[in-house]
Parts: structure tokens; sequence; C-alpha cells
């Protein structure tokens, strides 16, 4: 097995999907027995300044350029292309999601950013993306060969079935980090009219990575007189996690715009029902059978799922069995490093050639 190189910019304890999805298929890579060293970047991608990206090219250009090299998309899509391209062969971009999609961005910060990931993404030798909607992007607004991507969907954990709150109330959970793109403002509207049904929501996510959108949505939490029924629990570790599915009646997504959607594939795997929108990949990463989906941005389309699930004990058991049966079928951890080890192992037989 020929051995990889794998940049990751901060801390890779973070619990984000990105993180986690690259934590994870580096162990899984090592456990199937290839050799993979973990490059820290500066933590301050996406938005380096120009000490970081100085640090970030010595730091690259060390490794052996014999050796593919996979630099996560939160890097990739912000080193300049000229910086790219001095790096020489070998280089895998792992692709999220765009960064030029990510919301509350300033827009010509988004278009440089599109228009760089685009420059990127065509220099490096291949490209691994996380859903069929990332890579059909990457086809149709990038213009990136079919032939130079490589879908590699997250792996799930098999999870035990979700018993619910067992309660009158029925039981919300959100996971994902306080941040523009997770659309809570919204959510908090659509569920500011349903404050007379029986529900609480509690959501898990971590209020560091915006706080000015953190401080929003706890604001209108106490505004709209969601305090009784909304609980913000910040960042949970994985154990913790699981309790909270296992004690969930409906997982609500609000994103608008999602690059797969790993809390999904989550809430599938334990049988959840689940409400979500259809921005980005969470339109493809559920079956239709085991969500309600409306619009990403939509409050009263929200507003209507969440108050049919809530109301509705049959409805919530038959997308619960459905998504219980999708669940069952999602790829795991090893699967997700096997792909991508067929991708370093054709990188690199360029690399010598």
């Amino acid at each position: 097995m020929v051995p990889a190189g794998f940049a990751i910019p901060g801390d890779i304890a973070t619990l984000t999907g990105g993180y986690v999805y690259d934590r994870r298929v580096m162990h899984a890579l090592r456990e199937a027995g290839r050799q993979v060293d973990h490059i820290r970047l500066p933590a301050a991608f996406p938005f380096p300044a120009s000490g970081d990206v100085a640090a970030t090219m010595e730091l690259l250009q060390r490794r052996d350029r014999l050796t593919p090299l996979i630099v996560d998309g939160l890097a990739f899509g912000a080193i300049p292309n000229d910086q790219v391209r001095a790096l020489g062969g070998g280089i895998i971009s792992l692709c999220h999601h765009p960064l030029g999609l990510e919301s509350g961005l300033d827009p010509d910060q988004a278009r440089w950013f599109l228009d760089n990931e685009m420059r990127n993404s065509r220099t490096a030798a291949h490209v691994i993306v996380s859903s069929p909607t990332t890579a059909h992007t990457l086809v149709a607004d990038f213009d990136i060969p079919a032939e130079h991507i490589t879908i590699a969907e997250p792996g799930t954990d098999p999870m035990p079935r979700a018993t619910g709150g067992h309660s009158d109330r029925v039981e919300l959970l959100a996971v994902g980090s306080l941040i523009e793109r997770k659309g809570y403002d919204i959510l908090m509207q659509a569920l500011s009219e349903l404050v007379g049904m029986p529900w609480r929501l509690h959501i898990a996510g971590s209020p560091d990575r915006s706080p000015e959108t953190a401080a929003k949505v706890a604001t209108l939490i106490g505004s709209l007189g969601l305090s009784g029924h909304v609980v913000l629990l910040g960042e949970l570790p994985a154990s913790e996690l699981a309790g909270l599915y296992a004690a969930t009646d409906v997982f609500v997504l609000s994103s608008l715009y999602e690059g797969y959607g790993m809390v999904l594939a989550e809430a599938m795997a334990s049988g959840l029902a689940i409400v979500s929108t259809t921005g980005g990949a969470a339109a493809a990463t559920t079956p239709d059978d085991a969500a309600l989906k409306v619009p990403p941005g939509d409050p009263s389309a929200l507003r209507e799922a969440l108050r049919m699930a809530i109301e509705d004990r049959e409805l919530r058991q038959r997308l619960s069995d459905a998504s219980w049966r999708a669940g069952q079928k999602l790829p795991r951890w090893a699967d997700t490093a096997d792909t991508i080890a067929s991708v370093l192992d054709r990188v690199a037989g360029g690399i010598a050639r």
C-alpha cells in the first residue's frame, strides 16, 4: 500500500461533520494497514492571513513528491491557485462542499472562493467529494470532468433503534453548530406558532464557530416565547449525543445547504422520523418515505411539516420505519476508506509514471 499525507486545518477533534469525516477516514485507512501522515495546517482556514498561507506551503512542500497528499477542502479552496500549482502533482482535494456556497459570506468573498476553488479543483490530481450532489455541482458549475471526481459518502456506525421520549410530549432533536447555514433562525420562526402543541426541541451544537449567530438564536428563543420549549445544549461528545438520538421522536434539519448531511445518516441509523429541508445534498440523503421534506429558507413550509410530525403519531411511525430500513443500508467507514484508498493508489500510479 502506498503511504499518504492528509492535510487538515485546525484541531482534528473538532465536532463538525467535516472533521468527523476526516478523522474517521484517517483512522479507517490506518486500520486497513495504510500509513497516513496527519499534517496539521493553521486553524485560520478558510480565512487565512498571508502568514498562514506561507506556513501551509512550508508544511506541504516538505512532503515526498511521490506520495499522494489529500488536502481538506476547508484549506484547499482557500489556498491561492498559484500556490497550489507550486505543490506539483499528487494533490487530492477533499471537497465536503464548495466554500463559496457557505451562508453569510460577503458576495465578493463568495465569488473569490468559487473561482479559486474551481481553479484549484482543476489543478488537483483528483477530487474526492462526500455526495453525488457535490459531484454534480463540480461538474455543472466548476466544469470539472466527472472522471476527475470520486464520490466517497461518509460511513455510519450501527446504532440502536431510538425508542423515543415515552411521554405525551414529542421530543425533537437538531444537531449542528450554531452557524447561519444551519437555518436555526428559520427553525425558531417555524416553531413560534406551535407553542400550544406538546413538544420540546434539543439543539446540540457548538455556539463558538459563529458567536453572532448563536446570540441571535438565543435572542429569538426568548423573544418568540420558546424558552420553555427549546434547550440549547452546546457541543456534546458522541456518547451523550447517542443518548439523545435514542430518546428522540423526530429529527429536524433546517439547513440552507448541506454537502451531505451526516446527522441525517445518524438519524436514519437510529430509525428517527425526520423533518428536513432539501438544501443541497440533504434532498437526496434521506429517502422520501423517511422524511417530510421542505424547501430551505421557508419557515411556513417547515412549520407545517413540524405540525404534522408532532400531532400525528401514525405518521411518525411510518417515517420511523422507513428511516430505520434506510439506515441499515448505509455504508460503514471501512467502505468510505476503501473508496478513498483506490484514489490514493490511482494517483500514486500517476505520480510514478
